[in-house]
């Protein structure tokens, strides 16, 4: 314990000999002990207690709160990147190919420094969407990229504003916060229901965005490497593998939520023409993720897009159940028919083509 404390202390003079003076006494700025803390404890809470809390008892609706809470980040989103652009980004003072960081007392200096710090409180509002998810009991939200992305934001960008608090690495809050504007705007949309689901159809491409903004990071922070500018090249390397490890943590999202999707419909599917009456181990979790809704679906159309009510029957016949509570049903000749299939909003029925069994 007393080579632990003494290690500490060693820290501790460090900071305060390195670190940028205009920060030290600002909330969580003296050490990264604090923000590491909160940062475990997030972890801890989203992935043990949270979700162990929650196991026994209903998921909360929320509706009312997302929409608020997403609605909040927009707008703080927006005024941080306002106030990045407006202190060098976006009126011409600062370079995109090399920025040092002004350490003055400049107003404009002490603005950027300010928006720097509150990027940084940011990344802990951002904790709430995984805490929404877990009492709205959201598991499979719950990703390890998600809680890898919102773990480490708040450690990385804190090392950012005690040592270099302005300069080339701010593009990085300023693309991030133009990626959350958007991001928050969808998810807010989406909060407000079934009737605004028509409108976000783009939700694949806010990956995309995400991808590219990684991409963008990793070019103007790794062209430092190559020409010379007064910044530290720790904080190149920093930046630019944070980027380049989230982009690969977000293509592998992309390819698993995107692409493979729709072949693990289609090989169920194939699957369920040949034997209905029995559903593979390994499609057990499209079961679960609500993707299919009985033992073997019914349509192809319905089946891809996630969202077949009903089940082909072992012995030549199907049936499927409206939402009403109305049913409908075909029976021997050496028919399967998926005749009837719910429509979840209005309960309508709709009627699909016959497949004759050999």
């Amino acid at each position: 314990m007393a080579l632990v404390m003494k290690y500490i202390n060693i820290m501790n003079r460090y900071m305060d000999t390195h670190g940028d003076p205009r920060t030290k006494d600002w909330p969580m700025m003296s050490s990264p002990f604090p923000t590491l803390a909160v940062c475990l404890t997030y972890v801890y809470l989203v992935k043990v207690l949270g979700p162990r809390w929650m196991e026994n008892r209903k998921p909360f609706r929320l509706q009312n709160t997302l929409i608020i809470y997403n609605a909040a980040q927009v707008i703080f989103s927006a005024w941080i990147f306002y106030e990045i652009g407006i202190s060098g980004w976006l009126t011409g003072h600062y370079s995109f190919r090399c920025q040092p960081v002004e350490y003055n007392n400049n107003p404009r200096t002490i603005r950027m420094v300010h928006a720097c710090w509150w990027y940084y409180f940011s990344k802990f509002t951002e904790f709430m969407d995984t805490i929404f998810f877990v009492l709205r009991k959201k598991e499979s939200q719950i990703t390890t990229l998600h809680v890898i992305h919102h773990g480490c934001m708040p450690m990385s960008v804190w090392f950012g504003v005690k040592f270099t608090p302005g300069g080339h690495s701010t593009f990085f809050g300023l693309l991030n916060t133009f990626v959350h504007i958007i991001m928050y705007t969808y998810y807010m949309f989406s909060a407000m229901g079934p009737q605004f689901q028509k409108y976000l159809w783009w939700k694949k491409y806010l990956t995309t965005l995400q991808m590219v903004q990684f991409i963008l990071i990793m070019v103007h922070a790794f062209q430092l490497l190559f020409i010379e500018c007064n910044y530290p090249k720790a904080f190149v390397w920093w930046i630019g593998m944070h980027a380049v490890m989230f982009f690969f943590l977000f293509n592998e999202f992309y390819k698993q939520a995107y692409k493979g999707r729709k072949s693990q419909y289609k090989n169920l599917l194939m699957f369920c023409l040949q034997r209905p009456e029995k559903l593979r181990k390994e499609d057990e979790p499209l079961l679960a993720n609500g993707h299919a809704n009985g033992d073997c679906q019914t349509t192809e159309k319905k089946l891809l897009n996630g969202h077949a009510n009903g089940k082909l029957m072992a012995n030549g016949s199907s049936s499927a159940k409206s939402s009403n509570g109305y049913s409908s049903s075909s029976n021997s000749n050496g028919y399967k028919n998926g005749a009837v299939l719910a429509n979840g909003v209005n309960g309508h029925t709709t009627e699909l083509t016959q497949r004759k069994v050999k």
